[in-house]
C-alpha cells in the first residue's frame, strides 16, 4: 500500500498525478488545513483521509454561471471542487466545499463529483447551494444541447454503487442529485439559509434522482435527518423531485425537520414519473413527517 501524508503546502493534484497506476491501493492523508485546490481524484483504489471534517477542508469555488476565457459558460460538470473518477476510492474525515454562493447568481455548483463503483463517502461534510453531490452516472440524453458539457458527456453511462456514511450534506436546490444506486445511512441533509429568497412557494428540493431505466434502486435514505438552517421556512422544501422519470428515492426511519413540505414529494411536472419510476418512505418522524397533501402517486407508511 502507498501512504502518503500531505500538508496544505503540498498539491493534491500533482501528489495523484505521480501515484504509480500499479493496482496496489494507497492513501492519501490530508493534514488539518484548508486545501485550496480544484481536484480530479482519477486513480482507482485511492483514498483522501482528512484529520477531521472540522479540521481538514478542501474549498474551491467555481460556478455554472462563469464565463470562460472562451466566452462560453462554464456550465455544471465542470464545477466540482472534487471529481473522483475510479473504481473503489474513499473519502473519510473531511470537508468538500463549493464557494461559489447561491444559485441565483452563481448557477449550479458541484461540491463532490462522485463517480466509480464501490464509491464510499464516511464521515465527511459536503458543503454547497445548489447541485451540492452529483452521483454519477449521467442521464442517457441532455434535455437542452450542452447541458452535459464536461468531462464525461460523451462516456458509457456505467452503473455504480455509492455509500455515504455519517456524513452532512448541505445545500439548497437538487443538492443530491444523478443516477448511481446510491446509500446514505446516519447522514444529516441539510437545507442552508440564503437571505432574499424569502416568499417563494418552494425554498428548495433536496434530492433530483435520475435512477436508468432497469435500475432497481436510485436513492436510499436510512436513519437521516432532514434538517435545516434557521431562516428555512417551515413546509418550504420537498424531499426530492425526479430529474428524469424512472427516478427512485426511499426514506427509511429518517427524521424530518419542520421545514419539510406536507406534500413530501413534487413530480417536476413529469407525468409519466407516476408509473415509470417510485418516491416511498416508511418510519418517518419529527415535525415535518406528517403529510396532508401526499401526492397519490407518492407512497408512505407509518
Amino acid at each position: 500500500m502507498h501512504t502518503i501524508l500531505l500538508t496544505p503546502a503540498d498539491s493534491v493534484q500533482r501528489t495523484v498525478d505521480a501515484l504509480p497506476r500499479d493496482g496496489e491501493e494507497a492513501v492519501l492523508r490530508l493534514a488539518p488545513g484548508v486545501y485550496r485546490e480544484k481536484i480530479v481524484l482519477d486513480r482507482p483504489r485511492t483514498a483522501l483521509e482528512g484529520a477531521g471534517a472540522g479540521r481538514t477542508v478542501i474549498r474551491w469555488g467555481d460556478g455554472a454561471r462563469d464565463v470562460l476565457p472562451s466566452g462560453e459558460k462554464r456550465r455544471t460538470f465542470r464545477t466540482a471542487t472534487l471529481r473522483t473518477d475510479g473504481v473503489g476510492i474513499t473519502l473519510r474525515a473531511l470537508t468538500v466545499e463549493n464557494t461559489a454562493g447561491p444559485g441565483e447568481t452563481a448557477g449550479q455548483a458541484i461540491a463532490l463529483y462522485a463517480d466509480g463503483d464501490g464509491f464510499r463517502c464516511e464521515d465527511c461534510v459536503l458543503r454547497g447551494r445548489q447541485d451540492t453531490l452529483f452521483t454519477a452516472p449521467l442521464p442517457p440524453k441532455e434535455v437542452e444541447p450542452g447541458g452535459f458539457t464536461g468531462p464525461k458527456q460523451f462516456a458509457p453511462r456505467v452503473p455504480q454503487r455509492h455509500d455515504y456514511l455519517r456524513c452532512r450534506i448541505e445545500g439548497d436546490v437538487d443538492f443530491i442529485f444523478g443516477g448511481a444506486a446510491a446509500r446514505f445511512a446516519d447522514c444529516e441533509i441539510v437545507t442552508v439559509f440564503t437571505p432574499g429568497r424569502e416568499g417563494r412557494a418552494a425554498w428548495g428540493w433536496c434530492t433530483a434522482a435520475s435512477t436508468p431505466e432497469g435500475q432497481t434502486m436510485g436513492y436510499l435514505f436510512e436513519d437521516c435527518r432532514f434538517l435545516a438552517e434557521a431562516g428555512v421556512p417551515d413546509g418550504s422544501v420537498y424531499l426530492g423531485r425526479p430529474w428524469r422519470e424512472h427516478a427512485k428515492t426511499a426514506l427509511r426511519r429518517c427524521f424530518l425537520g419542520a421545514h419539510i413540505h406536507p406534500a413530501h414529494w413534487d413530480d417536476w411536472g413529469k407525468e409519466a414519473f407516476h408509473s415509470l419510476g417510485r418516491f416511498e418512505e416508511s418510519g418517518s418522524t419529527g415535525p415535518g413527517a406528517p403529510a396532508p397533501l401526499l401526492p397519490a402517486w407518492a407512497h408512505a407508511d407509518p
